[in-house]
C-alpha cells in the first residue's frame, strides 16, 4: 500500500477489506488460504497483532468458520475470508450460526468452478450459494461491492449488521474487484459508525438468551463473564433448549426471519 496524497491510497479490494475490518473493529481471524481471497489472510495476520487482536490459520475451511463461531461467542468481532470450494466447507457452520444466532463476518471472493475450477479467473458462481447454500428454511444477510470504496464501505457494514441483527453476513466480492487497484480516499475514523452487540441488563439467572421480544434480536451475553447458557443447532426454545414442541418451534423460526424483515430499509442498500 502506498500513500499518494494525505488521506489517499492505492489499494486493491482485497487490501480495503482488510482495511475495513481494521476500522470496524474484528478482533479475531481465522482462515485457510485459498486462492484469490489470500491476500485478506496474509495482511490481516499482520494488522490484528499490531493491535492486540487474534489472527490464526486453521487446517481448513471448516475449522476457520467453527473459531470465528467460538471467539464470537467468547464476545469477540469475527471474521474469515474465503472463496468458491472453501464456502462451500463453511455452509453446515454457517447454518448453525444462523439459528445459534452468533454474529460474524464470511467473505467470499467468487472465482470460477465447480470443484477447483478457475482459481485465478474471475466469477460470480457463489451468488445461489451465497442465498440458499445451507439447508432449511432462514434468512441470511449478503453484501456485494462493486469498488474498492466500496470493498472497504461494506466491510465495515457487513461488520456492523452481524453484530446489530445477530446473524453471519456474507461480504460477496470477486477475483476482479479482489486483485483490481484504484485509488481510493478511505473514510477516517472518526466518521465510521461502529455498532456492537446489544448486552443483556438483567442478571445471569434471570437472561433468556433467545428471548422475543418487539425487534426479535435478544441481547448475547459472552461465555465467561458469568452468564451460563446452552447453544445448539437444534430447534431450540427461549433458554437454548432443544425443543420439537411445534409452538417453540415456530416462534423459532418465524423470529429468525422477523429480525431481518424489521430491519429492512436499513439492510437493502442499492
Amino acid at each position: 500500500m502506498t500513500d499518494d496524497t494525505p488521506g489517499e491510497k492505492l489499494l486493491m479490494g482485497n487490501e480495503a477489506c482488510v482495511e475495513g475490518a481494521l476500522a470496524a473493529g474484528v478482533e479475531f481471524f481465522a482462515a485457510y488460504p485459498i486462492t484469490p481471497a489470500n491476500e485478506i489472510g496474509e495482511i490481516i495476520s499482520e494488522g490484528l497483532p499490531k493491535l492486540g487482536r487474534k489472527f490464526i490459520q486453521m487446517e481448513d475451511e471448516i475449522a476457520s468458520m467453527g473459531a470465528i463461531i467460538g471467539a464470537s461467542i467468547g464476545g469477540l468481532k469475527s471474521m474469515t475470508a474465503t472463496s468458491g470450494p472453501g464456502f462451500s466447507l463453511m455452509q453446515e457452520h454457517i447454518g448453525f450460526a444462523v439459528i445459534a444466532e452468533v454474529p460474524c463476518v464470511v467473505v467470499s471472493v467468487m472465482r470460477g468452478g465447480p470443484s477447483t475450477g478457475l482459481p485465478t479467473r474471475p466469477s460470480q458462481g457463489d451468488v445461489m450459494q451465497a442465498r440458499w447454500g445451507t439447508h432449511g428454511d432462514h434468512p441470511i444477510i449478503v453484501l456485494s461491492p462493486y469498488s474498492v470504496k466500496e470493498t472497504f464501505d461494506l466491510t465495515i457494514t457487513a461488520v456492523n449488521f452481524s453484530e446489530k441483527y445477530r446473524i453471519p453476513v456474507i461480504l460477496l466480492m470477486d477475483e476482479v474487484i479482489g486483485h483490481m487497484r484504484e485509488k481510493v480516499r478511505l473514510t477516517g475514523p472518526e466518521k465510521i459508525e461502529i455498532i456492537n452487540r446489544i448486552k443483556p441488563d438483567a442478571p445471569p439467572h434471570w437472561y433468556k438468551p433467545f428471548e422475543d421480544n418487539k425487534t426479535g434480536i435478544p441481547p448475547m451475553a459472552n461465555f465467561g463473564e458469568g452468564y451460563r447458557y446452552h447453544i445448539t443447532g437444534l430447534t431450540h426454545d427461549e433458554m437454548g433448549f432443544p425443543t420439537s414442541k411445534p409452538d417453540e418451534i415456530k416462534d423459532c423460526i418465524e423470529r429468525l426471519f422477523r429480525k431481518i424483515t424489521l430491519g429492512l430499509k436499513d439492510i437493502q442498500l442499492y
